[in-house]
C-alpha cells in the first residue's frame, strides 16, 4: 500500500510548479487502413495525397499521432479506428519528410506491467527513418527518476512532456523497385565475411572525401570498396545500423555507445551514419551503398538486435515499446514490475507474442525486399530461440523463418547464445542456419599459444567442426570460423596483450572479458624489442593462415589484416575515436602491408580451390584401391596418426587434404578435382623435423606459404620429393601442393 500511495504523490509533486501549455491544435484524420502498419505516403480517396498511420498498441485505451513542422511546432490527431487491436488513420497532406510521434493513453499500473504515459513521445517502431538524437535527460522517462524513495521510483509517473527531448519518426516515400540491383547470391561455402563498423572503417580513410567519413557515402566510395575488393573478401557484416539510442551511464561519462547494440528503430537506418541527412536522405543513402557493393561482388549482412530494445528495464527510458504496450513486448517476471532480462541488457522482447514475431519478420523482410540487405547475423540469437524460458529449437521464431519464403533463402547467422540459463547452443541451432562457432576461436587461440592438452579439439576446428554439425543435413558452412570478432581483442592485441586494458571505458577495467586466451609473446603491450615485434608478426600470420586454411565460413574483423590495435581494450564498445577506428596509416608501414598481401594471397587460394571450401564433410575412408582417403593426418615422422597420438600432448598438426575426393559436382555436372595439399602446423618454441608423406599421398610437394618468413615471395617454387625430411620452424605453418 505504501507503494501505491507514493504513487499518487508521485503524480502531485511531478506537477507541480510547471506551467501547463496550451493544448496543440488537433487535426481530423480519415478511417485509413490498419495494414500496412506503420506510416506509409500514397494516395487516398479522391486522389488525395496523405499519409496512412498504424500502430499496433493493444491493451492501450487511445493513441494520438502527433506531428511536428520544420519549427517543431507539435499538433496531434485522435486516431479513432481500432482493428484488432491496431489503431489507425489517415491524414490528408502529410507528405514525406514530415517528423512524428505517438502519445499512448492508459492505465498506470506497473504492479501489472502496464506502464502507459500520455506525457511521452514515442517513437513509431515502424518508422522508416528518425530524426534527432536520444539524450535521455529526466523528462524522457516515464517514472519519476530521482524520486526519493528509489525502490519505488519506477512506480510514480513523472508527468512531464518529453517531446522536445526524443526524435521522431519521419515519413518516407518508398520509390525504389531495385531494378537495377545485382545481388551477388554467393554460396556458402564460398563466402568469406569481413565484420565492419560503417563509421569506424571509413572514419580515417584518407581517400574518401572528409564529409563522406563515417558513414553509408563513405563506405559506398571506390577508395572503400577497392580494399574489400583486394583482400578478396565476399561479404561485409555491418556491425548494428537499425537506429540505437546511447546508455544514460555512458552519457555521463561523456561516451557514446560505439558499436550501437541497443536498437530503438527496427526499420530506420541509423541517422548518424548518413551524410546526406536524416528527414529521409538516410534511406537513399543506404540503398545506394547496399548498390555500390552488390556491383563490386560483395554482399550486405546486417548484425541485428531483436533480443532487447534501449529501454532497459524498470529504471530504464519510455522510448517507444514501453510506452506502447510495456506488458505486450517485453517478458516480465513474475512480478510484473520486473524484466526477465536473458540478455544482460535489462530486458528481453517477448519473441513468442504474435505481434513482437511480427515486428522482427517484418522489419527482417524490409530489409531484404525494400533496403536490398542480403543476410543477418542475429545477436544473441538464443533469446530469440526461447519459448517461455527455455531455448526450444522450435520455437515459434525459428519456425516462422524456416518457412518464409524471404527470409528462408538469404544467410542467417546465429550467436548461438544468450546469458540466461541454457542459453549456450553452438550446434543446436536448425540447418537453415550457420553459427558463430566459439569453440573455433578457443581452440585456434589455445594451439598458437600452446595451451591444448593435445590436438583433438583443434583436429575437429580445422576439418570442419563435425562433432558439432555433421548432424539433420548440416554442411561444413554451418561454422562461421573466427578468431576475433567486434568484441575482445584486436588480432594484433591477441598477440601483445594477455590481459585487458579497459581503462578508457571508465569503469574500473571490470567491463570486457577476463577469458582472453592470449599470449603477448613476452612483453605486455606495445614494445621496441625488435624480436618479440617480430614474433608478433608470425603469430599474426599463423593466426590468418590457420583461419583461411579451415574448413567452414572464414570471419576476418576489419584491420586485423592491417594489424590494428585497440591498446589493449577488449570491450571497445564506447570508444567512438581513434581506439574503435581503423588505422589506415598502417598500410604504410612494409609490416603491415605485408600481412594484408599475405591475406589477400591466402583468400585468393582459397577462392582458387574447392578442395579449401568443401560443401560437405570429409569421410576420413579410402575411396580408391591405393588407400588414398579425402582427409588424413599426420604425425612428424611421416605416418598416419593413431588414436594414441590424438590423445597424446604435442605441439604440432599435420592435415592432408586430397583435391581428388572432393564431393559433389559443379554446375555442368562434372567431377570437381582440385590439387591436393598438405598443411603442417607448428605451435612450439623450437624447429622440428617433419617427414613428408609418400606414396599415395604424394611424390613431390611444393611450398605455397611458410608463416616463418616476412615476405612470402621467397616460400613459392621451392619443391620437396616425397619421404624428405624436411625443417619445419619454430612457430610456423607450411602449407605445401602436392605436384605429383
Amino acid at each position: 500500500m505504501a507503494a501505491r500511495r507514493a504513487t499518487g504523490n508521485g503524480r502531485q509533486a511531478a506537477a507541480n510548479g510547471v506551467r501547463r501549455a496550451a493544448p496543440p491544435p488537433t487535426v481530423s484524420a480519415w478511417p485509413g487502413a490498419p495494414t500496412p502498419l506503420g506510416a506509409r505516403f500514397r494516395v487516398g480517396p479522391d486522389g488525395v495525397a496523405g499519409t496512412n498511420f498504424a500502430l499496433w498498441a493493444g491493451g492501450a485505451e487511445g493513441v494520438e499521432l502527433c506531428l511536428f513542422d520544420e519549427a517543431g511546432k507539435e499538433s496531434r490527431v485522435r486516431l479513432g479506428e481500432l482493428t484488432h487491436e491496431i489503431w489507425h488513420g489517415f491524414v490528408p497532406g502529410v507528405l514525406p519528410g514530415r517528423r512524428y510521434g505517438y502519445r499512448v493513453h492508459g492505465r498506470w499500473d506497473p504492479w501489472t506491467g502496464a506502464r502507459w504515459n500520455p506525457a511521452k513521445l514515442l517513437l513509431d517502431p515502424y518508422a522508416r527513418a528518425v530524426d534527432g538524437d536520444f539524450s535521455l535527460p529526466p523528462e524522457v522517462y516515464g517514472h519519476v527518476r530521482d524520486w526519493p524513495q528509489q525502490h519505488v521510483a519506477d512506480t510514480v509517473r513523472d508527468e512531464r512532456d518529453s517531446a522536445p527531448y526524443v526524435p521522431k519518426g519521419v515519413v518516407v516515400h518508398d520509390d525504389d523497385d531495385w531494378a537495377d540491383d545485382r545481388r551477388p547470391k554467393t554460396p556458402w561455402a564460398d563466402s568469406v565475411i569481413y565484420e565492419l563498423h560503417v563509421k569506424g572503417f571509413t572514419k580515417l580513410h584518407p581517400e574518401i572525401p572528409e564529409e563522406l567519413r563515417g558513414t553509408y557515402a563513405g563506405l559506398a566510395h571506390p577508395a572503400a570498396i577497392e580494399h574489400l575488393v583486394r583482400l578478396g573478401v565476399t561479404a561485409v557484416e555491418l556491425l548494428p545500423v537499425h537506429q540505437f539510442a546511447h546508455e544514460d551511464h555512458l552519457l555521463r561519462r561523456g561516451l557514446r555507445n560505439y558499436w550501437g547494440y541497443n536498437s530503438v528503430g527496427y526499420f530506420a537506418p541509423h541517422a548518424g551514419y548518413a551524410a546526406s541527412g536524416t528527414t529521409g536522405q538516410q534511406v537513399g543513402e543506404f540503398k545506394r551503398m547496399v548498390r555500390a557493393l552488390h556491383a563490386a561482388g560483395i554482399e550486405v549482412i546486417l548484425d541485428v538486435v531483436y533480443n532487447h530494445t534501449a529501454e532497459a528495464g524498470e529504471l530504464g527510458p519510455t522510448l517507444s515499446l514501453k510506452g506502447i504496450d510495456n506488458r505486450g513486448y517485453y517478458r516480465l517476471q513474475d512480478d510484473p514490475r520486473r524484466y526477465a532480462d536473458y540478455t544482460g541488457c535489462g530486458n528481453t522482447l517477448h519473441v513468442v507474442q504474435p505481434h513482437v514475431l511480427r515486428l522482427i519478420t517484418d522489419s527482417l523482410r524490409y530489409w531484404v525486399t525494400e533496403m536490398g540487405v542480403d543476410g543477418f547475423r542475429f545477436d544473441l540469437a538464443a533469446a530469440l530461440a526461447r519459448s517461455m524460458h527455455d531455448v526450444d529449437m522450435l520455437s515459434p521464431f525459428l519456425a516462422v523463418i524456416a518457412q518464409d519464403p524471404v527470409l528462408r533463402r538469404v544467410k542467417l547467422i546465429a550467436e548461438p547464445w544468450d546469458v540466461g540459463s541454457g542459453g549456450y547452443q553452438v550446434g543446436a541451432f536448425p540447418p537453415l542456419w550457420t553459427e558463430w562457432n566459439d569453440r573455433y576461436r578457443g581452440a585456434v587461440r589455445d594451439f598458437w599459444r600452446h595451451a591444448l592438452p593435445d590436438v583433438r579439439e583443434m583436429g575437429y576446428r580445422l576439418s570442419g567442426s563435425s562433432d558439432l554439425y555433421a548432424w539433420g543435413g548440416r554442411r561444413p558452412y554451418a561454422s562461421v570460423n573466427f578468431v576475433t570478432a567486434h568484441d575482445g581483442f584486436t588480432l594484433r592485441d591477441l598477440v601483445s596483450y594477455e590481459r585487458k586494458h579497459n581503462e578508457a571505458n571508465g569503469e574500473g577495467n571490470r567491463d570486457g572479458s577476463d577469458d582472453n586466451r592470449a599470449w603477448n609473446c613476452g612483453a605486455e603491450g606495445e614494445t621496441d624489442d625488435e624480436g618479440v615485434r617480430a614474433l608478433r608478426r608470425r603469430q599474426l600470420r599463423n593466426l590468418l593462415t590457420t583461419l583461411l586454411l579451415s574448413t567452414g565460413v572464414p570471419m576476418l574483423v576489419a584491420g586485423d589484416e592491417l594489424g590494428r590495435t585497440q591498446r589493449g581494450n577488449n570491450n571497445a564498445y564506447c570508444q567512438d575515436n581513434e581506439i574503435g577506428w581503423v588505422d589506415w596509416s598502417l598500410l604504410e608501414d612494409p609490416g603491415w602491408r605485408a600481412l594484408f598481401e599475405l591475406t589477400s594471397r591466402l583468400i585468393r587460394l582459397r577462392h582458387r580451390h574447392p578442395v579449401l571450401r568443401r560443401r560437405a564433410f570429409f569421410s576420413g575412408r579410402a575411396q580408391t584401391a591405393d588407400g588414398l582417403r579425402d582427409l588424413a593426418w599426420f604425425t612428424s615422422r611421416g605416418t598416419e596418426m593413431t588414436e594414441r597420438d590424438w590423445y597424446a600432448p604435442a605441439a604440432s598438426l599435420a592435415m592432408y587434404l586430397s583435391g581428388r575426393d572432393i564431393p559433389g559436382r559443379d554446375e555442368r555436372g562434372r567431377q570437381i578435382l582440385d590439387d591436393s595439399f598438405l598443411a603442417v602446423l607448428h605451435a612450439g618454441e623450437t624447429a622440428v623435423s617433419f617427414a613428408l608423406p609418400g606414396p599415395p599421398w604424394a611424390e613431390r610437394y611444393e611450398v605455397v606459404v611458410d608463416t616463418s618468413l616476412e615476405e612470402q615471395g621467397e616460400a613459392p617454387g621451392v619443391v620437396h620429393p616425397a619421404g624428405t625430411e624436411i625443417t619445419v620452424p619454430a612457430r610456423a605453418v607450411l602449407l605445401l601442393r602436392v605436384t605429383g
